[in-house]
């Protein structure tokens, strides 16, 4: 098999709040790809005495471990057993149930011999190939359909829909949160490839229109992944006055993308 991982900061002077990884077990059957985005918080406290990259490289170690040591537990529970793990570190010293808590979007696939398993939790983005080149993107799009007033203001999303029934998710300090995630299973012998991007990567498709998933996921696998990334960086700097494309959002991102063939 061939893997791809590349993750650039959105600022080089600042630390990577993404997380990647990809397992591959000693056997030499199978693997798994982690790839976990973390929420940076407004101005103010969030309750903790850690970082976001703290918590994002603590729960990526945690699920990378545990995708490939338990190949029998499914997706959703490994994540819950390493949310708990994660809480269990800091709990005695932070303030876990603070909305701000540090948290992150997450990305697993697993592969076995037979099946490809997935997980998709908040706003990254994991891309499926089938053989016949066709591309199926697999996403949690619960923030995404949320009316734009809810997400007026940091202090309405955290009050209203953040962690929230009939808001959206992400992987905190609650394992139960990890039953929310989208999840499923596919035979192994419809699964070429895969692609997992952060928000900050599919900017390409999703802020900046520059093709669709299938246009994104062809262009990974023909110019590589740092391309991507490249690309993306070429065009937040081009928007940085005009807001076309960007609006509201931040003009840099921190950007991941991993690319496995099967």
């Amino acid at each position: 098999m061939r893997t791809e991982l590349v993750s650039e900061p959105a600022d080089p002077a600042r630390p990577n709040e993404d997380f990647a990884s990809v397992g591959l077990p000693a056997c030499g059957q199978g693997g798994s790809l982690v790839v976990l985005d973390g929420v940076t918080p407004p101005r103010g406290g969030t309750g903790c005495l850690h970082s976001v990259h703290w918590y994002t490289a603590r729960l990526g170690g945690a699920l990378t471990e545990l995708t490939v040591s338990l190949p029998d537990v499914p997706l959703s529970d490994a994540l819950a057993r390493a949310i708990a793990r994660t809480a269990e570190a800091h709990a005695e010293t932070c303030e876990l149930s603070h909305p701000r808590t540090p948290q992150a979007t997450v990305v697993i696939a697993r592969w076995s011999p037979a099946t490809v398993e997935y997980l998709v939790l908040s706003d990254s983005a994991l891309l499926v190939e089938s053989p016949d080149g066709t591309v199926t993107p697999y996403l949690d799009d619960r923030l995404s359909r949320l009316p734009r007033a809810s997400l007026a203001t940091d202090a309405l999303v955290d009050a209203t829909v953040r962690n929230k029934e009939g808001g959206f998710f992400t992987a905190a300090a609650d394992p139960s949160v990890a039953a929310r995630a989208v999840t499923g299973v596919l035979p192994r012998s419809e699964v070429r490839a895969l692609a997992a991007l952060t928000d900050g990567a599919t900017r390409w498709t999703e802020k900046f229109r520059e093709g669709d998933w299938t246009d994104l996921f062809t262009f990974v696998r023909k110019k590589g992944a740092q391309a991507l990334i490249d690309r993306v960086r070429t065009l937040e700097a081009a928007d940085r006055e005009e807001r076309t494309y960007l609006g509201r959002s931040k003009t840099h991102d921190d950007a991941t993308a991993v690319y496995a063939e099967l």
